[in-house]
């Protein structure tokens, strides 16, 4: 991976599934959990993807915005959205603009994102940087990891 805990989460500007942009600024000041899938509408994405929307209700009671992203089209995260009634954004990243900074571009694969997450603090520092190895219980582990760290973001 390329982040680590502390360093500063780098600014983007990407089109979800809407067609609508979805930036830093518009996510700043609150925390944030942005992963990486390799493939919309695959098995293990679709395991990863709904995890996270079956435990959306904590993650947003815990104060935390879910966003997916990957290599795939607005129109395939569209499809892939609507098919399995996911209610957090998945962004689009076509050129690896975001991707290869964080880590989820590169690796033997270049045409996949590779499966990595980070949480994200308030104060746009990551918290948590994940190597997500099992992607149908990512959502307990990053809840567990946001309950530990608490609101001020401090273990």
């Amino acid at each position: 991976m390329s982040l680590h805990p502390e360093d500063p989460y780098p600014a983007f500007d990407l089109v979800d599934q809407s067609g609508e942009r979805t930036s830093s600024a518009s996510v700043a000041g609150s925390w944030f959990l942005l992963y990486w899938y390799p493939k919309a509408d695959t098995p293990g994405c679709t395991a990863q993807a709904l995890g996270l929307r079956d435990q959306i209700e904590v993650f947003y009671e815990l104060g935390c915005r879910v966003i997916g992203a990957s290599f795939d089209s607005p129109a395939s995260n569209r499809a892939f959205a609507d098919k399995y009634q996911l209610s957090f954004r998945l962004l689009s990243d076509p050129d690896r603009a975001l991707a290869t900074p964080v880590g989820a571009a590169g690796g033997t694969d270049d045409s996949h994102a590779k499966r990595v997450a980070h949480l994200v603090r308030p104060d746009g520092t990551v918290a948590v940087a994940y190597d997500v190895d099992d992607p149908e219980f990512f959502a307990e582990r990053v809840l567990d990891d946001l309950e530990l760290l608490g609101s001020d973001g401090t273990e």
